[in-house]
């Protein structure tokens, strides 16, 4: 039902009628363009080009906050480590990590303890660096410091910024609370003995009375997508729904933007200053809050023509969950030590749905990066939410290697078993691109349906979301379609092959992140366009793999 609460609020908040919109079915994007919605032509390359086409079990990596492993939908693809006894306490394997049945947590302690809330990493620049710049002389610090100066100031900005836009929430969720609370009271007084159902609200005339129209609408909301049938029933899950986004801007302020907060320390209990540790964690693969992973393990690989949930991208995978995502901004070493982790056991597929602002121990992640190079395995990272070009303001972790001439450098190298994915609308035209979609000409490499995804979620549930996090399995699914029917060609190969197959998209749209600014879909990315399963398996099929394997035949 919070779905339900936000759009009211928002109603609130705009004082503008109501109004429900188009539903848009659940695989919206399985179709292909043209056919009212801009899809990947999904269901065009099962019915046709994967059609009695033999294929390659393929292991995808999900580097995620958690993967619920007994899902209906997904349990039958789940990876199983053919190494490993269950529950034996011992390291059978011997690859360092003890009864990883299923994949691995890096956010996990020796006593099975996990790390849940955690600080974001400007917290964690702004926490390290205030003591030594909080009342520093600028005029009296050296070229590195004030490099480093400038990043304590970027840090400091962010957290206190975000910190008052918390405080902020909070109090405006707590007037939300005052006003839709009286208009629900006006509504109950309206009815009077009248029932509360949809021909009772209809009876009541709410012509130029704001609070009783927008009661009319609360109401009839509730009613239509839930068993509430009494106005103190309305009230009460409204308040509870209200709590909870109150708590969830409460723990930005007690956790992710809490300079003194670290649960590494207490739970985790790795030396996290030593970069080389890589045997730390534990074998629990959901972790205490699995949702994201669940949602991006489904999109790739929940089970395909079983009658339930939806279909996953890939016909013929194993999803290997590997947890290093907090409620919270991840830490380098973490996705350093999963992505060196999804490789050595494995995986040829590593999507990673999250990002942040700052990149601390950048180096880690590059080494990690050009290790899964080096194996021929291949990256796929959402571009993130922010609405902001990635060509100006970097986004961590990245393509870019590092360097001590810095992010903008024209000779910096760069990854080419990268993927960087920007999230489409299910909307055409002007909208195309989701509103809250990063982007750029540089460091996007193509875009993805991302907004109204359905998919798994924990507990046998299921659900649609947003953001690239949602759009990047996407393009992960399909590069493991494309090795799974093709093994021989290489992983840059496959980013050749997911490039140069998109569906263009020419219109000018919407800048993401701008209200007024417009922009031509083909600068949002390097290659201009929307990831088409079925272009990339015909134009996949006129290569010549660089691996020494045999490929599949139908």
């Amino acid at each position: 039902m919070k779905t339900y609460f936000n759009v009211l609020v928002i109603f609130f908040l705009s004082f503008t009628a109501l109004v429900s919109q188009t539903a848009v079915p659940n695989d919206w994007y399985y179709g292909s363009p043209g056919e009212g919605y801009t899809g990947i032509s999904m269901r065009k390359a099962y019915n046709e080009f994967l059609k009695n086409k033999k294929t390659k079990t393929v292991v995808v990596a999900v580097i995620d906050s958690g993967i619920d492993i007994e899902h209906e939908d997904l349990a039958a693809n789940i990876w199983v480590n053919p190494g490993e006894i269950p529950d034996n306490g011992i390291d059978d394997d011997k690859n360092g990590y003890i009864d990883d049945v299923h994949g691995w947590n890096f956010i996990g302690g020796p006593d099975g303890k996990n790390v849940g809330p955690d600080t974001y990493e400007a917290t964690r620049v702004y926490g390290s660096l205030k003591y030594k710049y909080e009342n520093a002389n600028v005029a009296t610090l050296n070229k590195d410091q004030k490099k480093e100066y400038d990043t304590y100031l970027r840090a400091k900005e962010n957290v206190e910024k975000e910190t008052e836009k918390a405080k902020a929430a909070i109090v405006q969720l707590e007037n939300v609370e005052i006003k839709v609370m009286s208009a629900i009271d006006a509504l109950a007084k309206a009815l009077g003995d009248k029932p509360l159902d949809l021909a009772g609200l209809e009876s009541i005339d709410a012509t130029g009375n704001q609070e009783l129209t927008m009661a009319k609408n609360i109401a009839a909301q509730y009613l239509t997508a839930s068993e509430v049938k009494t106005i103190d029933g309305i009230k009460e899950i409204i308040k509870g729904e209200i709590a909870q986004d109150k708590q969830s801007s409460q723990d930005k302020l007690d956790y992710a933007f809490n300079i003194d907060f670290d649960p590494r320390k207490t739970i985790v209990k790795d030396n996290y200053a030593d970069a080389t540790e890589r045997i730390y964690g534990n074998n629990d693969v959901e972790g205490p809050d699995p949702l994201h992973g669940t949602h991006v393990g489904g999109i790739i690989g929940a089970v395909r023509d079983n009658g339930i949930g939806m279909d996953g991208v890939a016909p013929n995978v194993k999803i290997m969950s590997v947890r290093a995502v907090p409620d919270g901004d991840e830490r380098d070493k973490d996705v350093a030590n999963a992505i060196r982790y999804a490789v050595d056991n494995g995986a040829t597929v590593i999507n990673m749905s999250f990002g942040k602002g700052f990149g601390t121990h950048k180096n880690l992640v590059d080494e990690a990066v050009k290790y899964a190079a080096k194996k021929d395995v291949l990256l796929v990272h959402a571009a993130g939410n922010s609405g902001e070009n990635n060509d100006i303001t970097p986004n961590f972790p990245n393509a870019n290697f590092e360097k001590k001439s810095g992010f903008l450098c024209k000779k910096q190298k760069r990854a080419k078993n990268w993927v960087e994915v920007g999230a489409l609308n299910y909307k055409g035209g002007e909208n195309a691109p989701a509103p809250f979609s990063n982007y750029g000409i540089k460091e996007v490499d193509l875009f993805a349906p991302g907004m109204k995804i359905y998919s798994t979620m924990p507990n046998n549930e299921y659900a649609p979301l947003q953001g690239t996090s949602m759009a990047s399995p996407v393009v992960a699914g399909v590069a493991a379609t494309i090795r799974s029917v093709f093994p021989a060609l290489s992983a840059e190969q496959v980013k050749e092959v997911l490039m140069k197959s998109v569906t263009p998209v020419t219109d000018d749209v919407k800048l993401p992140g701008s209200k007024t600014d417009k922009i031509n879909f083909s600068k949002l990315s390097v290659s201009g366009g929307v990831v088409n399963l079925d272009k990339a398996l015909n134009y996949a099929a006129g290569l010549k793999g660089k691996n020494k394997v045999k490929e599949s035949k139908a």
